[in-house]
């Protein structure tokens, strides 16, 4: 083993009164994430750059003038960390007090988005609901943008930054933006104008890294009033070829919303417009709820016996007639990918051909 592989094996600190290992690079928080020592935080996104700027997870480090924000701090062989001590607590608790003191409410419905309750599990974790310093209210919210996916709720919002840094960092769009400084920080568009007339591409990652539910999901809250607890069920994105993972939340059998999945191997919490919003189309009015067959011109209802052996004898007479390259079979990206596999399998094991495609194949 080389002296290098050694020095990196070897390299420890002491987080409250633990001796842990660490690989070069690993900062203090993401360290005590991996011993599960509940460090919290607002303005942290795995997926970002750390920025240190609602100062929750700061710790105390023997010899450190002042406590340190952990999310920026790089772990160092031989330092001396304390994750949680009175005066550290009593810091959290105090700027929870500060930051709910602007928020029109803290409660908000999960519907709003993937990271919305963050603030709220903060805030009854310290028992924080005091209201002490209650006054005020810096954000403006932007009722007057209709767009029909992005609500824009800045009353909500505690200018962590998330929402501007995910969109430049993640997607690269930089659509949103800060003005102002102090009291009158506002989270904004170029000019002020709306999301539709600025670089947005309508992914939907603002809404999904809002600690508050200040940016939330305006389809998903249509659905508020659907009775019923709401239920996640882990799938695959069918619009394209990616695989991006989705988690589709339902009330009973009603789908009410899409968020994507923070783990998903291929898109990390990554959705396009159309994964994130282009679900309507599943409980359509005019979706077909039994199969048809052409009679005399007309399209009658009939039962899937019927319907199966004539499109099965369809198949039949332009293979006999005309070969089995005469069959083409196009699969739908609003169909599930169990259904397009099985299509491609009955193409190309029942007619030995490759004459497949699906229509939103990327």
């Amino acid at each position: 083993m080389s002296t290098i592989e050694q020095e990196t094996r070897t390299q420890t600190l002491q987080i409250d009164g633990e001796s842990v290992s660490f690989t070069p690079g690993e900062t203090i928080y993401e360290i005590s994430q991996r011993l599960r020592k509940g460090v919290p935080t607002l303005c942290y996104d795995a997926r970002l750059d750390a920025f240190g700027g609602c100062r929750l997870c700061v710790v105390d480090l023997e010899g450190a003038r002042n406590p340190v924000a952990s999310c920026t701090t790089v772990a160092q062989p031989g330092m001396v960390v304390r994750t949680r001590t009175e005066a550290i607590e009593k810091h959290r608790k105090t700027l929870l007090e500060m930051v709910t003191s602007e928020n029109r409410e803290v409660d908000v419905d999960p519907l709003r988005g993937y990271a919305s309750q963050e603030l709220t599990r903060l805030v009854d974790r310290y028992e924080a609901r005091t209201g002490r310093f209650e006054g005020a209210q810096s954000g403006s919210s932007r009722d007057d943008d209709g767009n029909p996916f992005i609500l824009r709720d800045y009353d909500l919002c505690i200018s962590c930054y998330r929402c501007v840094r995910v969109c430049a960092e993640r997607e690269g769009d930089y659509a949103i933006s800060v003005q102002n400084r102090g009291f009158e920080t506002q989270i904004t568009t170029e000019f002020s104008g709306l999301l539709k007339d600025s670089s947005c591409t309508f992914c939907g990652q603002c809404v999904q890294t809002c600690p508050t539910g200040a940016l939330a999901d305006r389809k998903a809250l249509r659905n508020v009033d659907v009775p019923g607890e709401i239920t996640k069920t882990r799938t695959i994105c069918p619009y394209c070829g990616v695989g991006c993972s989705v988690d589709l939340l339902a009330k009973g059998d009603q789908l009410v919303g899409v968020q994507p999945a923070m783990d998903g191997p291929a898109n990390l919490g990554a959705l396009c417009i159309k994964g994130q919003y282009a679900y309507d189309f599943v409980q359509h009015d005019d979706r077909l709820k039994k199969p048809l067959v052409r009679i005399d011109g007309e399209l009658v209802e009939t039962s899937w016996d019927e319907a199966l052996d004539r499109a099965a004898e369809g198949f039949r007479v332009a293979r006999d007639e005309h070969g089995r390259h005469s069959i083409y079979a196009i699969a739908s990206g609003r169909a599930p990918s169990e259904a397009a596999y099985s299509l491609q399998k009955f193409i190309r094991a029942g007619f030995a051909s490759n004459y497949v495609d699906n229509c939103s194949r990327a």
